[in-house]
């Protein structure tokens, strides 16, 4: 994996799950909002999950 590139995904991830964790904390607990939040809070520990494998792999 190219490392310019593997750093700029990890950028995205860390972004997108930081934001969904900030915004899953400050919505209501029964809202829709907050639903929409933890969903993207675990596809960015996925996608975080994900790459980290691939940039393991590629060391390899």
């Amino acid at each position: 994996m190219n490392p310019e590139a593997g750093q700029a995904w990890f950028r995205i991830a860390v972004m997108l799950t930081l934001t969904s964790a900030v915004l899953a904390f400050l919505t209501r607990p029964d809202s829709a909002e907050r639903v929409v939040s933890v969903i993207t809070l675990v596809i960015g520990l996925v996608f975080i999950g994900v790459i980290a494998v691939l940039v393991r792999r590629s060391r390899l």
